[in-house]
């Protein structure tokens, strides 16, 4: 017994050290990517075995997902910027009872199909992974040896990655909070700035090996040294994972927690800003401490997640303006993850069960495009400018580009929303100005000759009496 426990606390040992090397240099030694590679292998192997133990296609009911995209763009559902529903002729004259069909159809095929809550549940994999939790299919017994892999990876995830990465995410936020409180204690000037950014990146990447991260990074030459970064927003590690590789000013909703003890860390530090989204007075002031950052030279770059939400990482919902009210160069920024190795989207109610998914996973891996700086064009307009900015991440980062609004899954639909969509349906009730004027020209012709033919009639009476 005693040779056993020897040999658990090796493995133990040596993967301590593996995850601690993976934290430090592993963009020297390359663990991490060979990790990745040796997971691809055993997805592959896993993928190979479904396949052959899995019935035909036609049986287990699925829908080809081209057919289903190509019926979603022939039949749009009516939104801010295409209100009109289909069905709605354009020459209607006067309103009849069938006319609100078309917009009955819409608003049936809406609730059952939306265009916004299906982007805020978790992605579903092509494949499957090995999770339990992404696998609704009982993968994991369909044969012997995916059983057996299957149960040695969840043994390797909960009982040796697990706690080995909560030794390194205590060990991380530690250092993490000691390296802040040391920049801190610098007046502000250009070696506390050069500080800060060495720090921060180190701290950051370490605290990174405590979820595996591997993040490749694109078009490093349009990198933000200053003015205002954008990106789209998946969970609450898109900020983690920018700065492991760059040094950012953050904005962004304060947090109570576990959050907050990174919060207040970076305060110390930089100039980073946070407001309180329900408090309006506060979110006036973030547009002035914006401006007055992003034309500061000697400060970082400030990162900011336009959408206000975290989306399921397969779209880009519509962007607020406040950040591109501001007269400056915007850095768009697309973060697309593989959800394969572990889905970084946020859906838990509760942060602490989302950082265990994340924990329990393979690993965290995505992609990261640095974009050419954007500024806005003259006469355009802030939402004009800001969609612009989304559309362009949605194409790097191959996502969905949407109009609407992310706040539409916590809060009631807005005014301005209905109205749009009455007066388009007013617009198909209106009588043409020119049959309009005729028909009231008839009706007064008509009153005319009724009051002649009464006036005659009146007149014929009194002739009558006269005689």
């Amino acid at each position: 017994m005693e040779l056993v426990w020897n040999a658990v606390w090796w493995v133990y040992a040596l993967v301590f050290i593996a995850l601690i090397l993976s934290a430090t240099v592993h963009h020297h030694l390359g663990l991490r990517r060979r990790y990745i590679n040796l997971l691809l292998k055993l997805f592959e192997f896993g993928q190979k075995r479904v396949e052959r133990k899995r019935p035909p296609r036609q049986s287990d009911g699925e829908t080809d997902e081209t057919d289903s995209v190509a019926e979603e763009t022939e039949n749009p559902l009516p939104s801010f910027d295409h209100p009109k529903a289909l069905g709605i002729q354009e020459d209607i004259k006067g309103f009849h009872l069938d006319h609100v069909l078309g917009y009955i159809t819409a608003g049936m095929a809406a609730i059952c199909e939306d265009n916004v809550t299906k982007y805020f549940e978790p992605e579903e994999l092509p494949t499957w992974n090995l999770l339990s939790r992404t696998n609704d299919r009982g993968y994991e017994f369909m044969s012997f040896r995916l059983t057996v892999c299957w149960l040695v990876g969840f043994l390797v995830r909960y009982l040796i990655l697990l706690p080995l990465r909560l030794v390194i995410l205590v060990l991380g936020i530690l250092l993490f909070w000691a390296c802040m409180i040391l920049v801190g204690v610098f007046p502000a000037g250009s070696f506390k700035r050069w500080l800060n950014k060495k720090l921060f990146v180190f701290c950051f990447d370490f605290v990174a090996g405590s979820l595996s991260l591997v993040a490749t990074f694109h078009n490093t030459e349009n990198v933000p040294h200053n003015g205002i970064a954008v990106a789209n927003h998946t969970s609450p590690i898109d900020s983690l994972v920018l700065a492991t590789h760059n040094c950012y000013d953050m904005v962004g909703q304060t947090h109570g927690g576990f959050l907050s003890i990174f919060m207040k860390a970076l305060s110390r530090a930089s100039m980073h800003i946070w407001f309180e989204r329900s408090d309006a007075k506060d979110r006036s002031k973030v547009i002035e401490k914006l401006r007055n950052h992003a034309h500061d030279s000697n400060l970082p770059p400030i990162l900011i997640y336009p959408e206000g939400v975290c989306v399921n990482n397969t779209s880009v919902m519509q962007f607020k303006k406040g950040a591109f009210e501001v007269d400056t160069v915007i850095y768009p920024i697309a973060i697309r993850f593989d959800a394969r190795f572990g889905d970084a989207f946020w859906w838990q109610d509760k942060f602490l069960h989302y950082v265990l998914c994340m924990m329990t996973s393979w690993a965290i891996v995505c992609n990261v495009w640095y974009l050419p700086p954007m500024r806005r064009r003259s006469g355009e307009s802030a939402i004009a400018f800001a969609n612009r900015v989304k559309a362009k991440i949605a194409h790097q980062g191959g996502m969905i580009d949407l109009a609407w609004d992310g706040f539409l899954k916590a809060h009631p639909v807005k005014d301005e929303w209905k109205k749009r969509q009455q007066e388009e349906f007013a617009k198909h009730l209106q009588v043409e100005e020119e049959e309009d004027a005729l028909r009231q020209q008839q009706q007064q012709q008509q009153q005319e000759q009724q009051l002649q033919e009464h006036e005659q009639n009146v007149c014929d009476i009194l002739k009558k009496k006269e005689e």
